[in-house]
């Protein structure tokens, strides 16, 4: 009798193991119609195919740029693969003049700013410092005749923060987008906010598609920046958008070290008037560190105040990198010049970077309905 309430145990013991089995078997089947849960750390963009020549179908399909970021990407986003880079580390950085948004028209956008600001601006002309003034001429000449001076870049960012002072972040930015309503002085159907590339939005969209985190780091005024991306097509946080760097206090502050000072409900954020620094060449670097934290994989700039960024994306990293350098050689749908674009070429083969031709690598630059003017130079 025992044997037979032992055995009567053991199976029942048994049966209920089988249907936990099956259960789990039958949990871990795919139905039909409905897709598998990615990995654990990888998101469903990750896990589906992204059609890249749809993403990006502004560029011509030979164009060697478009296959070298194509390649690129199948290898870093195979988590089989020896290049495959985890989500958290696929960080790319972009230079913006020239990069993302065209560069002179006759001159950087925040250089035609600040001669607007000094020269022209009724409610600010008459009470511009002197030393504004002679820099702002300074820009206008360059604009009219070509003429370099030194040390240009810092002079302007010093002005920008002076001839802005007292306005608030917001004033700022109100004051930005109403200069970006003016025409583009070279182009037809085009005005200054409306500049940007629109095939190098879709890297940026490509490489959001693929888990990237996508930052610009620009020499331009970090406020600017983000003013010019305020309302465009650029769809990216202001914390990922770095740039040249000013003070900021608040009103009743003066002198006060804001160690010592301390903020309350009545105060706001003011530009303070000082310029700390012109984020180009090496500091480019050193920013990406305090601000990023980590070094990028991807690099994408368009002169040799982006050098330094691309050498340090790709020299010494852990993860398979690449750096792009925009060679602007198209004289028909933009301010091209060929001899700087040459120089670029050759400095692409030396580093190994890889060189992006506006000319050949692009079927519209600013959209069909942008056309530069015929006397445009």
């Amino acid at each position: 009798m025992k044997n037979i309430r032992l055995w009567q145990a053991l199976t029942a013991i048994l049966l209920c193991a089988l249907i936990v089995v099956g259960c789990l078997y039958v949990s871990n089947v795919r139905k039909p119609g409905k897709e598998t849960e990615p990995p654990a750390g990888q998101s469903e963009q990750t896990a589906s195919p992204v059609n890249a020549d749809e993403i990006l179908s502004l560029w011509t399909a030979d164009a060697a740029a478009k296959k070298a970021l194509v390649e690129y990407m199948a290898a870093v986003t195979d988590e089989n693969g020896a290049d495959f880079i985890p989500v958290e580390n696929r960080v790319a950085v972009f230079d913006l003049d020239g990069t993302l948004f065209c560069e002179t028209d006759p001159n950087y956008f925040d250089y035609c700013l600040l001669k607007y600001r000094v020269l022209d601006d009724p409610d600010y002309k008459d009470k511009a410092s002197d030393f504004e003034i002679e820099t702002a001429n300074k820009i206008k000449d360059q604009n009219e005749n070509g003429t370099k001076y030194d040390g240009l870049e810092v002079d302007h960012g010093k002005c920008v923060a002076s001839a802005f002072k007292g306005m608030t972040v917001n004033e700022f930015n109100a004051y930005i987008q109403e200069f970006k309503k003016q025409a583009m002085p070279s182009y037809e159907g085009m005005t200054r906010g409306e500049g940007w590339y629109k095939p190098m939005l879709q890297v940026i969209d490509y490489l959001k598609a693929n888990d990237f985190t996508v930052y610009v780091v620009s020499g331009t005024d970090r406020f600017i920046v983000r003013g010019i991306a305020d309302g465009s097509p650029l769809d990216l946080p202001n914390g990922q958008i770095i740039g040249s760097d000013e003070t900021l206090v608040a009103p009743d502050q003066g002198d006060t070290d804001g160690l010592d000072y301390v903020y309350d409900d009545n105060d706001k954020l003011v530009l303070g008037g000082e310029f700390i620094v012109k984020n180009l060449k090496m500091n480019k670097v050193t920013v990406i560190m305090q601000e990023i934290g980590e070094q990028p994989v991807l690099s994408f700039g368009n002169s040799t105040g982006d050098a330094s960024m691309a050498e340090y994306v790709t020299t010494d990293n852990p993860y398979k990198s690449l750096a792009f350098m925009l060679c602007c050689d198209d004289l028909e749908r933009e301010n091209g010049n060929e001899e700087k674009a040459q120089k670029m070429v050759d400095l692409c083969a030396q580093f190994d970077w890889v060189p992006v031709s506006m000319k050949n690598d692009w079927s519209t630059i600013y959209g069909d309905g942008v056309k530069k003017l015929a006397n445009a130079e």
